[in-house]
This record gives C-alpha cells, sequence and structure tokens, in this order.
C-alpha cells in the first residue's frame, strides 16, 4: 500500500520532444504509442536535384509591388537559356503583360523558368495596331514587358516605335540589359572594337543595298551587319565587288548554341567558302573597317602661323611647340626646331 502512495517520478524528456508525451496519462496509454518523421528527398544522396527539370529557386529580389508602372525592355538569351539575368527573371514574372514576337518561340522560355505571366503577340505585323491598347494600360499603372525572340529588344526588332511613343508621353522606359548578339559577336571577333558601326540587315532592294555597303566600305571603324542564312551568299559576293577581296570579316554562327562557329578571313576567301555550303542559324558579319590614310605632314608655314598664334596669345615657347605637336602630324622635335629658329632661345 505504501508503494502504491509512493509518488512516481519520469526522467526529463528531450528537449526536441514535447514533455506531454512523456505525461502518465501518455505512459499508461495500451497500446504504446509511436511516432515517425521522413527526410526530404532532395537532401538524399540517392536521388540528387536534378537542374535541368528542377532550376534553382530565384533569390529574393522586388515583389510586383516594388517595381513602378512602365515598359520594361526585357533582353533574352540568343541561344543557351543559362544567358538571362536574374533580374530579367523577375521582371518577367512581376509584369502584368509580355508583349513577345512569337509567343511559341518565347513560351519556351518562360516555361522553363515556371513563369505565368500573360503572353501577347507584338511584332512588326501588328506592332502599331496594338500600341493604342498598350499605350493605355501603361497610362492605367500596368507593367508592361517586351521581349523578343533571342537578344535585346528594339536592336533590329519591333519595339523601336512603342519606346519612342512612351518617351513622348513621360511614360519610364526601363532597359534590362542582357545578351546581345551584336556585342557578342564584337567582342569575340578579333577585329577592332573601340569604334563601330552597326548597320543590322541590310535593304531588300538591290540599289538601296549596293549604296548602303558602299558608304560601309568607306568606313574606318568595323562594320557589323545581320545576314540571313539564306542570304549569305548574295551578301558576300555583293560585299566583296565592293569592299575588295582582301577586307578582313568574321562570320559567328549560331552563337551560344552547340554548333556556335567562328569563321575568319578575308571577303574573297569567304564567297569561296561559302559557295558551296548553306549555314544554318542567325548569322552576325563582320567587316573591318578601311585603314586609315597616313595625315600629310603640314606645311613649315602653316606651322610658323600657328606657331605666332600661340606666342603672341601668351603662350610660352615651350608651350606652343607642345600645342602645336598635338594638335598636327608634325613631330615635336622639327616645331621645336623651327620654334628656335623663329625665335630664338
Amino acid at each position: 500500500m505504501a508503494s502504491l502512495l509512493r509518488p512516481r517520478y519520469f526522467p526529463a524528456p528531450p528537449l526536441h520532444l514535447p514533455r506531454l508525451l512523456f505525461s502518465p496519462r501518455f505512459r499508461r496509454t495500451k497500446p504504446p504509442f509511436s511516432f515517425s518523421f521522413s527526410i526530404p528527398t532532395r537532401f538524399c544522396s540517392s536521388s540528387p536535384l536534378n537542374a535541368t527539370e528542377h532550376p534553382a529557386p530565384t533569390p529574393p529580389g522586388p515583389s510586383k509591388s516594388d517595381l513602378k508602372s512602365g515598359l520594361y525592355l526585357v533582353a533574352t538569351p540568343i541561344g543557351n537559356l543559362e544567358d538571362i539575368t536574374l533580374r530579367a527573371l523577375r521582371v518577367l514574372k512581376s509584369a502584368d503583360v509580355i508583349l513577345s514576337e512569337d509567343t511559341r518561340h518565347s513560351g519556351k522560355l518562360l516555361q522553363h523558368y515556371h513563369i505565368k505571366t500573360p503572353l501577347l503577340s507584338y511584332h512588326k505585323f501588328n506592332e502599331f495596331e496594338r500600341q493604342t491598347s498598350i499605350l493605355k494600360r501603361l497610362q492605367e499603372g500596368d507593367i508592361v514587358a517586351l521581349i523578343s525572340d533571342a537578344g535585346t529588344p528594339c536592336i533590329s526588332d519591333p519595339g523601336m516605335e512603342l519606346a519612342k511613343l512612351c518617351a513622348a508621353e513621360n511614360i519610364p522606359v526601363i532597359p534590362i540589359p542582357g545578351p546581345s548578339a551584336l556585342l557578342a559577336a564584337l567582342s569575340a571577333s578579333g577585329l577592332p572594337t573601340n569604334e563601330f558601326t552597326f548597320v543590322g540587315f541590310l535593304p531588300k532592294h538591290a540599289a538601296s543595298r549596293r549604296e548602303r555597303l558602299k558608304i560601309s566600305a568607306n568606313e574606318t571603324a568595323t562594320q557589323i551587319f545581320f545576314v540571313p542564312p539564306h542570304k549569305i551568299h548574295q551578301f558576300l559576293e555583293e560585299a566583296s565587288s565592293i569592299f575588295g577581296d582582301t577586307r578582313s570579316c568574321v562570320i559567328a554562327r549560331e552563337m551560344t548554341k552547340i554548333h556556335e562557329e567562328f569563321w575568319r578571313g578575308n571577303l574573297g576567301e569567304a564567297c569561296e567558302a561559302f559557295s558551296a555550303q548553306q549555314p544554318k542559324g542567325e548569322i552576325t558579319l563582320l567587316i573591318d573597317g578601311k585603314e586609315k590614310p597616313a595625315d600629310e605632314a603640314p606645311s613649315e608655314d602653316h606651322l610658323e602661323l600657328e606657331l605666332r598664334e600661340l606666342i603672341s596669345s601668351g603662350h610660352s615657347l615651350s608651350m606652343a611647340v607642345k600645342m602645336v605637336s598635338e594638335g598636327t602630324s608634325a613631330k615635336r622635335k622639327d616645331v621645336y626646331a623651327l620654334a628656335l629658329r623663329l625665335f630664338g632661345k
């Protein structure tokens, strides 16, 4: 009897389980209770995460309420789907609508990143009739994202007129930078990059096309063209006859894709190399600029005139020599000798 009146003591429960589970009530329960738990599959070494089927979640970023209303020009991959920025993904997810050049093509990109934003077709055949309704949505506070099939919108793609209209109506136009075929090709071309001219697609009319090529042939900057694959033969023949066979060129094809190719040589060699083959994929073609002519040395009378003007305006002889030599192609020692002869020490 004394043993029945003696109070019962139970060991303290582990810290990670509720104290309730170790109370007398639960200890007397028949049959004894049991519990179980499972480890999520993503932490098991036997089931590694497939990055292709399950892309890594986008890091925390601004919510839709953090984005101001406006037209967002979102650059998309030119081939490899990994070439898209985190900011571009956030904008595409937060937008009220995405204007797309080809909804079927863009749908693959959105599906890959699990983006559910509605798509609206916007291409060269309907861009003018769509502008009024899009402008109204923007004025009402919508977030509108514009994408092209690949690369940066408005660069040889629909969108230039819409961006111009929004700017005129004081509607924010926000660039979301990223992939660009012309810059990717230029950076890897091996041609001069300090100065270049982007021509894009040439006119369809033969006379206009040749006239544009003549202008480019006289430029000293690197010339960049977009060329459809079925017109590469025509382009190379016309360019070689206008630029000359020996002008260096680079043909960039299928950039960032499996069959990426950079062909380098001169226009004459390119005509021969591509005469028997029909390349696939969009082509970015670069042609080296015209060689700069050597500057003619200024006459002694011209140098004397400049020296006299500078010295009469208060400059020292040494400063006048420096300014004249830097402003002309004359050598500094020649300018200095002339200055000494004219004005003495």
